[in-house]
């Protein structure tokens, strides 16, 4: 087939696609690799091994069906077994942050917590906006409190006893 534009003609041959389809799945797998890159889904990226699988069963020569059919083999296979051990390998949500360190801290109340409302705490020279490991629970100013974890940006709280602060 030939098109021409202006002065321009672009020769477009199907011999040329059907014959060179290890090009084809290797542009593929460039391109699946660039989404990968792109998203940081850890999705396609699987689909760059099935794609290299496939360019190098059409280099020797299989039939085009047995390529699409290793392809959606190995992107599957790829996908279903090694994807869950390499997000455990690279978990970002179970790293510490600097917060984390708060973590068992005495500070005391400086705005009072209400029930199912947030207060602050003064702990460590520095406000947090905290509430009450006991949703139902009222602490009032001054009292002491430790933390008990974090929830966002949120201390969550509970009142120390004075036997429990010399532990």
């Amino acid at each position: 087939m030939l098109y021409r534009k202006g002065r321009i003609c672009v020769m477009v041959e199907v011999a040329f696609i059907v014959g060179n389809w290890p090009v084809i799945w290797v542009i593929a797998a460039v391109v699946f690799g660039i989404i990968e890159a792109l998203t940081m889904g850890l999705t396609t990226i699987w689909f760059c091994g099935g794609a290299v699988a496939a360019a190098l069963v059409a280099m020797i020569g299989a039939p085009l069906g047995v390529q699409f059919a290793l392809f959606f083999i190995i992107s599957i296979v790829l996908l279903y077994f090694t994807r869950p051990i390499v997000q455990k390998k690279l978990k970002v949500g179970g790293e510490k942050t600097n917060s984390d360190a708060l973590i068992g801290k005495i500070g005391f109340v400086t705005k009072q917590i209400e029930a199912f409302s947030a207060g602050q705490v003064k702990l460590e020279g520095k406000e947090w906006t905290a509430i009450a490991e006991n949703r139902e629970l009222i602490i009032y100013q001054d009292t002491r409190v430790m933390v008990s974890r974090i929830e966002g940006v949120k201390l969550v709280v509970k009142p120390v006893e004075q036997h429990e602060e010399s532990r």
